[in-house]
């Protein structure tokens, strides 16, 4: 059986693990990876509209990996549309970019899970073999971390060189153009982050783990018996 010291550290490793596996689920639940501003370009070349009254023409637009809300403004008031990815959204994005997305978090959330069963397993008991024990922990963190690394940097990659936000923006638009004016990356972003920061703080945690403590002995002195003892 593992010390005690040992096992708190693998708890915490299991705990982090859990955690990573929890903000995924609720990273692509909540439609907030990404949030911005978009103006109805359509709106603002027939009304030849100047500086001061472009703000009349500048909607919302929020979206996640499923779904997400568009607020159009072109002169007439806000008009607020619902909408999905799939199935008919994804075709117009980078479909096989969008679905590896989906794909490399779902395998991220398997890969949380193993990690998690690998330090309860530490914490019952020392396997027999290494890749079972602390490197089998660092390992299918490392996989985790990485995975969901990959999954933020396909986003990203979506957004910057792919034009994500404008593409949805302009979904079944026939009549109006959109042009995007400012992008900021949203809670659900960076709660995934969060899931891969928690796959590298489990490296240190187990590094930690394997730090010896020093052993306290406690030493008997053993009494000894000499002639001068035997005469009284």
């Amino acid at each position: 059986m593992p010390g005690w010291f040992k096992k708190t550290w693998y708890g915490l490793a299991s705990l982090l693990s859990f955690s990573s596996f929890f903000l995924i689920i609720v990273a692509l639940a909540v439609p907030h990876w990404l949030s911005g501003k978009i103006l109805c370009q359509t709106g603002v070349d027939l009304v030849n509209a100047s500086d001061p009254e472009l703000v009349k023409f500048i909607g919302d637009i929020y979206y996640g990996l499923f779904r997400g809300c568009k607020v159009r403004q072109c002169g007439l008031g806000g008009r607020q549309s619902q909408f999905t990815i799939f199935p008919h959204l994804v075709k117009e994005l980078n479909a096989g970019l969008h679905v590896m997305i989906l794909l490399l978090l779902f395998l991220a959330l398997a890969l949380a899970l193993v990690s998690m069963g690998f330090a309860i397993l530490n914490i019952i008991q020392v396997p027999y073999r290494a890749v079972n024990g602390p490197g089998g922990i660092c390992l299918w963190n490392v996989l985790a971390g990485g995975v969901v690394a990959l999954a933020i940097t396909s986003f990203m990659a979506a957004v910057k060189f792919h034009n994500l936000t404008e593409r949805i923006a302009n979904f079944q638009e026939r009549f109006f153009q959109f042009v995007v004016v400012e992008e900021r990356y949203e809670e659900s972003f960076w709660i995934c982050v969060a899931s891969a920061s928690a796959h590298a703080a489990n490296l240190v945690v187990v590094a930690i783990s394997q730090i010896p403590l020093p052993e306290i002995k406690t030493k008997m002195e053993e009494a000894t018996v000499t002639a001068e003892d035997i005469l009284y």
